[in-house]
């Protein structure tokens, strides 16, 4: 891959800007951290340079959805431990699944 370690970490930093993350009180340094998410991605990029364009692109967007929706459980789970409402947005993503048109786009099967 044509991006090293620490070009990632400062791309992730930029992205942080906009929406920061609470590294609450974790036993761990967020540059530590940082450094080891953007050591683990590089190498995945690395191990996908025989893939075809268009699997690579499947593969982090499946990566990706993994990851939103990861995220997505442990701050639901993190709110309702702690007594504490959904925000708007993550409100109203569960009202559609509520509703029914979570799963509006799924194919057969799934």
């Amino acid at each position: 891959m044509s991006i090293t370690r620490e070009e990632l970490e400062t791309l992730m930093l930029e992205v942080e800007q906009e929406d920061p993350i609470d590294f609450a009180d974790l036993p761990f340094e967020e540059q530590d951290l940082r450094a080891l998410v953007a050591s683990h991605l590089v190498e995945m990029a690395d191990a996908m340079e025989s893939f075809s364009e268009e699997d690579r692109r499947l593969t982090l967007m499946a990566v990706a959805a993994k990851l939103v929706l990861e995220n997505l459980v442990l701050h639901i789970q993190m709110l309702r431990q702690h007594g504490l409402p959904l925000s708007e947005s993550a409100d109203a993503l569960l009202s559609r699944l509520r509703r029914g048109d979570g799963g509006a786009d799924r194919g057969p099967g799934l």
